[in-house]
């Protein structure tokens, strides 16, 4: 039977191939440790968790709640913003609570993207800001996802050589999968090349909070005149340790949140009452949950760049975000990141995310999440220690290996 269009235009999952060997070894008896995806196993702090007890008590909560969000969630998120990055946002027209960003990414491309609208997107890039344009019947034509000096002239090509004028841009800083940070005078030239050709920005900036020197990562919003232009998506899955909660939210420009509001109140009720109420609580709090969530990663990537550099595989130290986006080693690139990523599995029982499933320009890496405790990121580079000083690595065996898959 012939496939649903929409459906035709994803390609494989390369995602669940390697959740498949993953749970065929482990049904096999292996002991994996699973670096692949950015799942985080930390609890949610005990205040938050407490506040949903009490709320979900009452009765009056358990009924539809508000797609939009709450009135003081959506005050919380303002205040958080005005803290954080001096961006002062009104709640009742800047801000929709979202079912994680995620979400909001694919319900936003619902509301704005038209057939063939094209999308200047990064390459790697998390792939729902991809998907979510192309299920909606976008085109993506892809850029560097370095925010460095050649960024600006990647846009320049890309506006000359996309028919129609493209309708938006995709920012992801710090990024998911490669872990770049953007500075603030990177999106002050965006902004501007934004304005000048009267096109869209969507920043996702879902790890704002993890990251690991003195220079917390900034807003796209922090720009004079990005409110004109952009909408930026936040997400409290990490920065609380709240993956199955769902909620984010976008803020920004009232015109593209009016829009989105306007989607999501005829797809959902929003999120449960209870966990907004909670939500709330969390961004209302003294910050310490969230040093105590950096503070853990932080010692974990430091862990893990030391045992896996010792067990001869250099992974260079990400400087935000809860991963590590590692090239491949040399005797395996010609593996392509989906075989190494099985073969990792296979021989070391380890688990990576392969770098082709965010785009083909990331096939020579592996995302690697930091997503066990220390000891077990230990475990995981004794067993690449072992794997590389075995047979496996020889020329000959990695081109047999090449040929066999």
């Amino acid at each position: 039977m012939e496939e649903f269009h929409k459906v035709r235009r994803l390609p494989p999952y390369v995602f669940e191939q390697v959740n498949r060997l993953k749970a065929a070894a482990r049904a096999r008896g292996a002991d994996i440790v699973d670096l692949g995806m950015g799942n985080p196993d930390l609890p949610t702090p005990k205040a938050i968790v407490d506040k949903l007890c009490e709320v979900v008590r009452d009765p009056r909560t358990h009924r539809y709640s508000s797609s939009r969000g709450i009135p003081g969630l959506r005050r919380a998120q303002a205040n958080y913003y005005a803290r954080r990055f001096g961006v002062k946002l009104n709640p009742d027209t800047q801000i929709v609570a979202t079912l994680g960003s995620k979400e909001g990414f694919a319900n936003m491309a619902q509301a704005i993207t038209a057939p063939g609208d094209v999308i200047l997107c990064p390459n790697p890039t998390y792939p729902i800001h991809a998907f979510g344009f192309i299920m909606s019947g976008g085109v993506i034509r892809s850029l560097p996802a370095e925010p460095d000096d050649n960024f600006i002239p990647a846009l320049e090509r890309g506006m000359r050589h996309s028919i129609p004028k493209p309708l938006a841009l995709i920012l992801n800083y710090p990024s998911n999968p490669t872990a770049l940070v953007a500075s603030l005078d990177f999106y002050k030239d965006v902004v501007a090349f934004a304005k000048k050709h009267e096109i869209i920005i969507l920043s996702d900036l879902a790890y704002s909070e993890i990251y690991f020197d003195d220079n917390p990562p900034p807003s796209v919003l922090e720009v004079p005149g990005a409110m004109d232009v952009a909408v930026e998506f936040t997400s409290m899955s990490k920065t609380f340790s709240m993956p199955g909660w769902r909620m984010g939210f976008a803020v920004g420009n009232e015109r593209l949140i009016a829009a989105l509001t306007r989607v999501k109140s005829y797809l959902d009720y929003g999120a449960f009452t209870p966990i907004q109420v909670a939500a709330t609580a969390a961004l209302n709090g003294d910050g310490s949950d969230i040093a105590e969530v950096r503070d853990i990663y932080h010692k974990r990537r430091d862990v893990m760049v030391d045992a896996f550099g010792r067990a001869g595989w250099n992974v260079p130290a990400p400087a935000a975000t809860m991963f590590a986006w590692a090239p491949i080693p040399e005797p395996f690139r010609k593996l392509g990141s989906l075989e190494f990523s099985k073969l990792l599995i296979e021989k070391a029982d380890l688990a990576v995310a392969p770098g082709i499933g965010f785009g083909e320009y990331g096939d020579d890496f592996v995302r690697i999440a930091l997503v066990e405790n220390e000891h077990r990121i230990r475990q995981a580079a004794r067993n690449i220690k072992r794997f590389l000083a075995s047979e496996a690595v020889s020329p000959d065996n990695v081109v047999t290996l090449a040929a066999r898959r």
